[in-house]
């Protein structure tokens, strides 16, 4: 159980009359402390309901977000709901939210490696999967994020899985 003291920085989490922004609001991001900054593990994310809109037409776009991070210090997880609900209203093309995301993520936790794919649905018959990663600089991580970008399509995320 966390204590006062470990939750004092968060306002959203748990919150029953949380507004959804949807217009782009990294403000809304929060974090809490890591108990195991010693220790690598993976935290993954999938927002397989993630909308956003054209930056031209502002038809909406819909897609599947998926954010895979080794923590350091810092973590995230309820708040990123709200954050991604936010890029409903905004127009920005795919390339661009997803380097957005893992930008204000990083400013956020200051993560060892993270990485952002977007699986987004077809529209006019094409569909657009970027990818973006970071590996903190002069550390193994580092390498991890060259390796992982070089081999990012060997990983299967076809099949969107809702569990």
């Amino acid at each position: 159980m966390r204590t006062s003291e470990e939750t004092k920085d968060i306002t959203l989490l748990g919150q029953k009359n949380v507004k959804y922004e949807f217009n782009y609001r990294p403000d809304v991001l929060e974090t809490f402390d890591n108990k195991h900054p010693d220790h690598d593990y993976w935290v993954k994310f999938n927002c397989p309901e993630f909308t956003t809109l054209c930056p031209i037409t502002g038809q909406p776009d819909f897609g599947t977000i998926y954010i895979s991070y080794i923590p350091d210090e810092k973590m995230e997880s309820k708040s990123l709901k709200l954050y991604l609900f936010s890029f409903r209203n905004n127009g920005d093309f795919h390339e661009d939210v997803v380097n957005i995301i893992m930008k204000d993520l990083i400013k956020l936790m200051n993560p060892k490696y993270i990485e952002v794919w977007g699986k987004f649905l077809p529209r006019g018959g094409i569909s657009i999967d970027p990818y973006t990663n970071y590996g903190r600089p002069d550390t193994k991580y580092e390498q991890l994020a060259q390796t992982r970008f070089v081999n990012h399509d060997l990983y299967r995320l076809d099949k969107v899985d809702n569990r």
